[in-house]
């Protein structure tokens, strides 16, 4: 019933069947496009190399991308507690906030269905908060709002001040990139502005939404921004120095791989994120790249994923067992 009811309300603002069609479409056709790229960037790779790459890497650049890892999920935490705050559910504690998103994110991303795992996921951890169907779906459009927000704006920024870091991605010119990214910062400025003049409300009747006000749209932006570059710079401590690349051409390529990794729906973004790493930053000595890449993949997808499912089942036995022992 959770599940239907979560489904049923989501339909007023969803309802279009070709646009699920023409999302499922650009979702095969990136997944079949960074197959292809990925299966000719690793036909000259010496695994053997990678595998020595990763045990040179030394123990403090470990820790220290696990410390960027755990800043980048602890401010996703920040996703819920501000969307809590704009549907007026401000009497939800910040634990169970970041208990809902933690174990939510990791899971849904990693399986690859999160319209579909993160609202039940968040549903059985707010619904002890006494929050209904409703809410938890509002909650999951503005944490998705957050996201993009803060992902579009930083992938806009970047692009503006290095636009030949992706070119060899989209095949575009240095030129047309900062073009299309001052028109994608031109968007969001104007749905700031927009935000700010007074309160916005969307949706229908029945699923009524609540968007967030001018200042809590550009505190959402800060956070989508800081958790990003997080994320981005664990990345780029993990790739060795004989990779010879630089921070800013990392931080442009994470974005887009990030994002193209999400439109495939592929579960962690796997070969979508990985290809458009490699077509990116790879050069002819691919194996440091590839190695950094692995090592990232097991402290940012492989490990949290492990944690969340462990602590979500963790709650659920919890949960169990005061239901049974009244009875």
């Amino acid at each position: 019933m959770p599940t239907l009811t979560i489904n049923v309300l989501q339909k007023p603002l969803f309802s279009s069947t070709r646009l699920k069609g023409l999302g499922v479409v650009i979702g095969l056709a990136i997944a079949a496009m960074a197959v292809f790229a990925l299966t000719h960037a690793i036909k000259h790779i010496d695994y053997d190399e990678v595998l020595a790459v990763v045990e040179r890497t030394p123990g403090h650049v470990i820790a220290l991308a696990l410390m960027l890892v755990a800043t980048s999920y602890g401010s996703l935490t920040l996703y819920d507690l501000l969307a809590l705050r704009t549907i007026g559910r401000t009497g939800v504690p910040y634990r169970i906030a970041a208990l809902a998103s933690f174990t939510s994110y990791p899971i849904a991303h990693g399986i690859g269905a999160v319209a579909l795992i993160s609202p039940v996921i968040r549903y059985r951890i707010y619904s002890a908060s006494g929050l209904g169907g409703l809410d938890v779906a509002n909650i999951c459009f503005l944490t998705g709002l957050t996201f993009w927000l803060g992902n579009l704006t930083a992938f806009g920024l970047s692009v503006l001040f290095q636009p030949d870091a992706i070119s060899p991605i989209d095949f575009l010119s240095p030129e047309l990139n900062r073009w299309l990214a001052a028109a994608l910062l031109l968007g969001v400025v104007i749905f700031l502005v927009w935000s700010w003049l007074s309160p916005r409300n969307i949706g229908t009747l029945r699923w009524p939404v609540r968007l967030p006000s001018g200042p809590m749209v550009l505190l959402q932006i800060a956070i989508g921004i800081f958790d990003l570059g997080a994320a981005a710079l664990a990345m780029y401590v993990l790739i060795p120095p004989e990779a010879h690349v630089e921070i800013f051409p990392v931080v442009v390529v994470f974005i887009v791989a990030t994002l193209l990794g999400f439109a495939s729906h592929a579960p962690a973004g796997i070969g979508v994120f990985d290809a458009t790493i490699l077509l990116g930053l790879g050069g002819e000595d691919k194996d440091p790249l590839i190695a950094g890449l692995l090592m990232f993949r097991v402290l940012y997808h492989l490990l949290p994923f492990v944690t969340a499912l462990a602590l979500f089942g963790a709650v659920e036995a919890w949960r169990g067992v005061r239901i049974r022992r009244p009875a």
